[in-house]
């Protein structure tokens, strides 16, 4: 995706840690910070998530939010909805977690992946208050860049009087 483009909304099968489903336009005004994984992903679990989870404590949750988007492209059947759960109560990951809708046609790779034009996980994706992808990153981003980024979204929100 082009840094810039408005967002497409995701295509979630059901959410987890929150109490109603999140759509995009329910984010807006806010700097969103989307954290495409899998639970199985070497990466995501040594980095990606553990940078998720510091964005969401170091940021003002109104202003700033995190959610997570489990992607499964691989190994389908050891990553159901039960096994998610799990996850998430062991890593203590408390934000919003979308499933990725998997694709009808058979394809492997789930909806949102393929709309976002994702290469893998982990991936991140900061987005301004206007839902534009302002940062799409395939791997490991260090964190100083992460909260760089987010910051200078910050200044440009206060700057504009929002």
């Amino acid at each position: 995706m082009i840094t810039g483009e408005a967002a497409p909304d995701w295509d979630v099968a059901s959410w987890l840690n929150t109490d109603a489903p999140l759509s995009l336009e329910d984010l807006r005004g806010s700097v969103v910070v989307v954290h495409a994984f899998q639970m199985l992903c070497p990466g995501c679990v040594s980095h990606g998530i553990p940078q998720a989870k510091s964005i969401r404590q170091a940021f003002p949750p109104g202003r700033v939010q995190v959610i997570g988007l489990h992607t499964v492209f691989e190994h389908h059947a050891a990553m159901g909805e039960i096994a998610l759960r799990a996850f998430l109560h062991e890593y203590r990951i408390h934000f919003p977690v979308g499933i990725d809708r998997p694709d009808p046609r058979g394809n492997p790779i789930p909806l949102t992946m393929q709309a976002w034009h994702m290469q893998g996980t982990p991936t991140l994706f900061i987005l301004d208050e206007q839902g534009r992808i302002r940062l799409h990153h395939f791997g490991q981003l260090d964190d100083l860049r992460a909260g760089a980024v987010i910051g200078q979204l910050l200044a440009e929100s206060d700057a504009s009087g929002q």
